[in-house]
């Protein structure tokens, strides 16, 4: 094959489309705006601490994924248990909900009005399940969901529960349940539900070693990796894109296109067409919103914090969202094991109040969050740094659907244009369903046909569960 390909973005979804088109002889371009790849699955390290954008867990159930990492990395993973918990009025629970764990920490009195408000919401469940406060309530009750939902769904995504759409909780959670937690916990039925993995797998060195692996066996096969490059313009004919610009640290650099494969934001990608597209089409893309977060990264001089991987923080009282331990996730990850590493994520817009402090503000205010919680003594703390990431998060509010909808139709037109991962689909996936619709273009171009990962991104949903088959 010698068609010139370019893929748009060097994160998990993009590599994985370059990777394979690469080995068919293709010589794919990866246009990536950063001085790394991995997008959000990238590791940052600083003065040797090495720190995830959020927790990456190793998982899926798609074995195509699973051999894909293997192929790659190997022995290099670590298999690691995975405790997580909620802190809540100074309390810690434990997430996946474990009833006793609930039943001590709020008390009988508490426990018994969640279990009549569960019961309640069986016998009077909303009929349409349009938000996820409706999708939650029918599951869980009303007044679980007040205590354990929305006070960390809210801070998330910055919108209320009563506008988040449904489709967020049936892809990420599905089939989780007081009723399933109940039985879990007092009978361990055939083909029980084991929701939110017990374990995963895990790069030594964090996420990024994972990329930069996959980086690397693609400029072997011949595919090249041009960072610090910015898409400035795709031009087309409307039934094709011919030709691109790139923002180039030597100035502007025009190049002839016969496919790209996309895992930019949608709504960036559709501003960038030229000729423009229609009034209707560019005014979807201003409906379509994003959540971003910075993580404030701290090195402490103690061996030992606290046991979990992660801890979601639903208490008002402080900003921080979750709190990851890396030494947890990989011993490696820490250079000194004297010495623990955290990141604290908080949620945010770009340009707010929060986005805009300072580096050193946002380090204070996570030392003193982390002291409030009791997760560590500020005299502790040696150094920090923070890390911004915009555009994190697709948020699925009320308009999301219709303006997606309008997106997708007009991009259809184009023959040999791709969107693929998180933000090519606007669609909340993890890594490894970004990466199969990743390896989908690629095959739709390797084949000459037109993108099908719009129907495979929501026939293959991302489900964070096994089936545990007890005989």
């Amino acid at each position: 094959m010698n068609d010139q390909i370019f893929v748009i973005g060097g994160g998990p979804a993009g590599l994985a489309a370059a990777l394979p088109l690469a080995q068919a002889g293709s010589q794919p371009v990866v246009i990536e705006q950063s001085d790394k790849v991995g997008g959000m699955a990238r590791t940052e390290c600083y003065k040797g601490f090495r720190f995830d954008m959020g927790g990456h867990r190793f998982f899926s159930t798609h074995e195509e994924v699973v051999r894909f990492w293997q192929e790659i990395l190997g022995k290099e993973f670590l298999t690691r248990p995975r405790l997580s918990r909620i802190y809540y009025k100074k309390r810690f629970f434990h997430y996946p909900l474990r009833p006793l764990n609930v039943l001590r920490h709020l008390g009988p009195i508490e426990s018994i009005l969640i279990f009549v408000s569960y019961l309640y919401a069986q016998c009077f469940p909303y009929r349409h399940e349009e938000t996820f406060e409706q999708w939650v309530t029918n599951r869980f009750g009303r007044r679980l969901f007040e205590t354990f939902f929305r006070r960390y769904t809210e801070k998330v995504w910055g919108i209320s529960c009563a506008e988040l759409k449904a489709e967020w909780a049936a892809q990420r959670i599905k089939d989780l349940s007081l009723k399933t937690a109940l039985l879990n916990m007092l009978w361990k039925r055939k083909g029980t539900i084991r929701t939110l993995i017990e374990e995963f797998s895990y790069p030594r060195l964090g996420p990024g070693m994972m990329w930069n692996a996959v980086r690397e066996r693609i400029e072997e096969y011949g595919g090249t990796l041009r960072l610090n490059s910015c898409l400035a313009e795709l031009c087309h004919d409307g039934a094709r894109v011919h030709s691109l610009v790139l923002n180039t640290s030597s100035g502007p650099e025009r190049l002839s296109v016969s496919h790209v494969i996309s895992s930019m934001p949608v709504t960036e990608l559709v501003r960038k067409l030229t000729p423009s597209p229609p009034p209707d089409v560019l005014a979807a893309t201003y409906r379509l919103h994003y959540r971003d977060f910075l993580t404030v990264c701290l090195i402490v001089k103690k061996a030992h914090l606290f046991p979990d991987n992660w801890i979601y923080i639903h208490e008002p009282s402080v900003k921080v969202g979750r709190v990851q331990n890396f030494k947890n996730w990989s011993p490696d990850m820490v250079p000194d094991q004297t010495k623990s590493s955290l990141g604290l994520e908080y949620f945010c817009q770009e340009g707010d109040d929060l986005w805009r402090l300072s580096d050193k503000d946002l380090i204070a205010l996570g030392i003193r969050e982390s002291a409030e919680m009791g997760l560590l003594v500020p005299d502790d703390v040696e150094d920090g740094c923070v890390y911004r990431m915009p555009k994190a998060y697709p948020i699925y509010d009320s308009t999301y659907r219709e303006s997606w909808e309008t997106i997708k139709q007009y991009l259809a037109r184009f023959s040999n244009v791709h969107t693929i991962g998180r933000n090519g689909l606007h669609r909340y996936d993890n890594q490894d369903h970004a990466m199969l619709t990743g390896m989908q273009a690629a095959e739709d171009v390797i084949r000459g046909q037109r993108q099908t990962s719009w129907s495979h991104a929501g026939a293959r949903e991302y489900l964070e569960e096994v089936k545990e088959i007890r005989t």
